[in-house]
């Protein structure tokens, strides 16, 4: 049995990912990762009253709690077990860093989940983890 990682962001994409792990991988073990970024903390910060600090990691919390249970439902559908899991780091860096540490054999994720000026500043994660992967990477469209 291999090891699926499914990086989500509550993207429509992100989740058209995971049910494509779902199907083409159904006996072997698939997790969610949900990584919450420093960084999206800043910039916000910089131009809104946007709460930071404890207050912002309690949000972003509850919003990973929210991902992962739409996960799990989607889950429920294809009568498939799920682990779930939440990091804080740079999305790039907390997909390879987990797939290392876990002994994933592959990287199912959306090619895109930002949108906007977020996604020209900040560069495409898919594409930065297809190019720093160890293990194979399908990027779902």
């Amino acid at each position: 049995m291999s090891e699926i990682l499914v990086p989500v962001d509550g993207s429509p994409l992100a989740y058209r990912a995971f049910e494509y792990a779902l199907e083409h991988f159904p006996d072997d073990d698939v997790t969610t990762l949900y990584v919450i970024d420093p960084v999206d903390a800043a910039y916000p910060a910089e131009f809104e009253s946007v709460p930071v600090g404890e207050e912002w990691y309690e949000n972003a919390m509850e919003r990973a709690e929210g991902i992962h249970d739409e996960a799990r439902e989607i889950a429920a559908k294809y009568d498939a077990e799920l682990s779930t899991e939440t990091e804080v780091d740079r999305p790039r860096h907390a997909i390879i860093a987990y797939a290392e540490d876990n002994d994933v054999d592959g990287i199912v994720m959306g090619s895109h989940g930002r949108e906007g000026i977020q996604r020209l500043l900040l560069g495409s994660v898919a594409e930065s983890v297809m190019r720093r992967s160890d293990v194979p990477v399908t990027v779902v469209r």
